[in-house]
C-alpha cells in the first residue's frame, strides 16, 4: 500500500488537547468515560458506546494484554553556557548508568556543538556536556553529577516535563505526568504513552477481575518513531526506529490458555500488537522475548495472536493508523474514520477509542 492512502483531513479542533473525559473545571479525570466506537469486522456494523461499556463484549476467560511501560518526564529546558540560549532537550534513553550518558534530541540543534555545556534548573545545579553529535538533531550528553545513580535520576526527572506529543499545542502542565500515564505503568523507559491503555480506570480493572476477564502484560518502551514523518510513498521501504521490549513466560502461558479455550485475546494498543507479532514463533506460538523490535505493520498483514484490538483514533499518515487498518481491514477502518469525523470523535493520545472485534 501507499502512504497517500492514509491521508485524510483532520480538523484541528478534533485533536484532543486534554483527555476527552477530563473535566477542566474540577480537574477530575474519569479515564473510562471517553467515547468508544465498536467495529465488528465480520458484519461491518459500527456502534457508539462509552469506554466503560467495553466489558459487554467480553466473557470470562477472555484475555486483555496491556503494555506496562512507564513514561518518564523526558522533556527538559536548559540554557547554553555563555550565551544563555534556551535549549529544549528531549531525553530518549540512558546509554550508560556509570558515566551518566544519555541519548537526546536538542532543539534548536544548530546552536549545539560538541563540547558545549548546558545548565538545567532554576539555580543551574544540573550540568551536562555534549560529547557526541549522532544525527542532525541527536546528541549524546554526559551529565556531570556526583552521587548515587538513583539520586541522579530523581534529580533529572524532577526538572522534566511530561513528553506530550507535538500535536498537543498547549503548554505542558504538571498534571500531565499523571494524565499521560496508565494506571498499571510499571517499567520505566517510554517517552510516549501507550494511549489505548489510558482509558482503563481502577474501577474498570476491578470489574474485569470480577467478570473473570484475564489480564497479561508485555513491555514495549515507546519511542518517538510513531511521530516521525514517513518520507516514502512505498511503505515497504519505510524503516521504523527500534524499541526495547519484553514478553515474559507468564504472558505466553496466558495466551496459550486463552487460545486453547477459543477465548478472545484483545491487544490493548498498537504497541502490544507489535510486541506480540514480534515475539510469535513460526509455528504460531507466543514465545518469551527480550530485545529490540522495529516491527512495522501495514496492510495487508496476517495477525497470529490477537483477535480483538483497542486503539485510539490516530492522526493521518501515522504508522498507528496503519496497524489499525491492517487489523480491521483498510476499507472498514477508513470508513469508520469518516464516521468518527462526522460524529465529533476526538483524535490523538488523549482522544477517544475504538474496539475492533469479529
Amino acid at each position: 500500500m501507499k502512504l497517500s492512502q492514509f491521508k485524510f483531513k483532520l480538523p484541528t479542533e478534533q485533536i484532543a488537547q486534554y483527555p476527552s473525559d477530563y473535566d477542566a473545571e474540577t480537574g477530575i479525570y474519569h479515564r473510562d468515560e471517553s467515547r468508544l466506537m465498536v467495529i465488528h469486522r465480520k458484519t461491518g456494523e459500527i456502534e457508539h458506546r462509552q469506554f466503560k461499556n467495553i466489558l459487554e463484549y467480553f466473557d470470562e476467560n477472555d484475555l486483555f494484554i496491556f503494555n506496562d511501560t512507564k513514561v518518564f518526564p523526558a522533556r527538559l529546558w536548559g540554557n547554553k553556557e555563555k550565551t544563555g540560549a534556551r535549549i529544549e532537550v528531549f531525553l530518549l534513553r540512558e546509554l550508560n548508568e556509570d558515566l551518566r550518558l544519555w541519548d537526546v534530541l536538542v532543539d534548536p540543534a544548530r546552536k549545539i556543538r560538541i563540547g558545549n555545556k548546558l545548565y538545567f534548573g532554576p539555580d543551574d545545579s544540573m550540568v551536562a556536556e555534549v560529547i557526541d553529535n549522532t544525527t542532525s538533531r541527536g546528541r549524546t550528553l554526559r551529565f556531570l553529577y556526583d552521587g548515587p545513580h538513583e539520586e541522579f535520576k530523581e534529580a533529572v526527572f524532577a526538572l522534566g516535563e511530561a513528553p506530550i506529543p507535538p500535536y498537543i499545542t498547549r503548554a505542558a502542565e504538571t498534571e500531565d505526568l499523571d494524565r499521560y500515564q496508565t494506571i498499571f505503568a510499571n517499567r520505566e523507559g517510554a517517552v510516549t504513552a501507550p494511549a489505548a491503555g489510558l482509558h482503563f480506570s481502577r474501577e474498570l480493572m476491578k470489574r474485569m477481575e470480577i467478570k473473570g476477564v484475564e489480564s497479561a502484560f508485555v513491555t514495549l518502551h515507546n519511542g518517538l518513531g510513531c511521530f516521525r514523518e514517513i518520507d516514502v510513498e512505498d511503505l515497504t521501504k519505510h524503516k521504523t526506529d527500534s524499541e526495547q521490549m519484553v514478553v515474559e513466560e507468564n504472558t505466553c502461558a496466558k495466551v496459550e490458555k486463552a487460545r486453547q479455550s477459543n477465548a478472545r485475546i484483545c491487544a490493548i494498543g498498537t504497541t502490544v500488537m507489535r510486541a506480540l507479532e514480534t515475539a510469535v514463533s513460526t509455528d504460531g506460538h507466543l514465545k518469551p522475548f527480550e530485545g529490540w523490535t522495529n516491527k512495522f505493520i501495514f496492510p495487508p498483514y496476517e495477525f497470529t495472536v490477537a483477535n480483538a484490538m483497542v486503539t485510539n483514533f490516530q492522526l493521518p499518515l501515522s504508522t498507528l493508523l496503519m496497524v489499525a487498518c491492517a487489523f480491521g481491514g483498510y476499507d472498514l477502518i477508513m470508513h469508520a474514520y469518516d464516521v468518527a469525523l462526522k460524529e465529533g470523535y476526538k483524535f490523538g493520545c488523549f482522544g477517544d477509542a475504538m474496539l475492533i472485534i469479529d
